[in-house]
C-alpha cells in the first residue's frame, strides 16, 4: 500500500515507509464494510433490478428495487462519510422496508417463495449487523463528546518546553555574541555621509 501511496505523491514529499496501526475501531470497520456493501447492493439493485424482480417472484416492481438500490446507495455513502450514525440509522430503515417488500413476496402463489425466503433471512443477518454496528458506534462516539479531550501534559514542541526554551537562549547567546557588520562605526550612515 505504501507503494501505491507514495506514486501519487510530489517529488518534494517525504515518503511513507510503513503505515501505523489504524485509528479505527472494530465498530467503524463494520460500518466502514457495510457502507461499501450497501453500495454495492444499491449499484445491483439498480442495473439489474429485472433480474432480481424475477428471482424473487416480484415481476412488475422493478422501479420499486431500483429505488431501493438508490436508497441503499445514499445510505452508503452516509455510512462511508464522517456522520455515520445517521447512515447506519438510514440502513436500519432500509432494512424494515426491504422485510416489508420481501415479505409480500411470501404468498402461497409465488413459485420463487423459496428465493424469497432466503433474501429474507439475509435481509434479517444485515439488519442485526447494522444494529449491532450502530450501538457499537454510538457508544464509543457518544462517550467521547461528554469528555474533551485533555491536552495538558502536552507542550507542541518535539523535545518538550524545558529543551525548546534553551534552544532559544542559546539562539539568542549566539546572536548576541555574533558581530554584526550594522552597528561597526564604519559601516554607519553618519561616518559614510561625511
Amino acid at each position: 500500500m505504501s507503494f501505491l501511496i507514495n506514486m501519487t505523491r510530489s517529488d518534494g514529499d517525504p515518503k511513507v515507509l510503513q503505515s501505523g496501526p489504524s485509528s479505527l475501531s472494530s465498530s467503524d470497520r463494520l460500518a466502514r464494510k457495510l457502507g461499501w456493501f450497501s453500495i454495492g447492493l444499491g449499484l445491483a439493485e439498480m442495473f439489474a433490478a429485472g433480474k432480481i424482480a424475477h428471482a424473487l417472484g416480484m415481476r412488475g416492481n422493478e422501479n420499486l428495487i431500483r429505488a431501493f438500490g438508490v436508497r441503499e446507495i445514499g445510505s452508503g455513502v452516509m455510512t462511508l462519510s464522517v456522520d455515520k450514525q445517521t447512515g447506519m440509522a438510514s440502513r436500519i430503515a432500509g432494512d424494515a422496508l426491504d422485510i416489508a417488500t420481501l415479505a409480500t413476496a411470501m404468498r402461497p402463489e409465488n413459485r420463487n417463495r423459496e428465493n424469497a425466503a432466503l433474501a429474507l433471512a439475509m435481509v434479517a443477518g444485515i439488519t442485526l449487523l447494522d444494529i449491532m454496528a450502530t450501538g457499537a458506534s454510538t457508544v464509543r462516539h457518544t462517550s467521547r463528546r461528554g469528555q474533551g479531550r485533555s491536552y495538558g501534559d502536552r507542550s507542541g514542541f518535539p523535545n518538550g518546553l524545558a529543551a525548546s526554551r534553551g534552544a532559544a537562549r542559546k539562539q539568542l547567546a549566539d546572536l548576541r555574541s555574533t558581530p554584526n557588520n550594522e552597528s561597526s562605526p564604519s559601516a554607519s550612515p553618519a561616518s559614510a555621509g561625511d
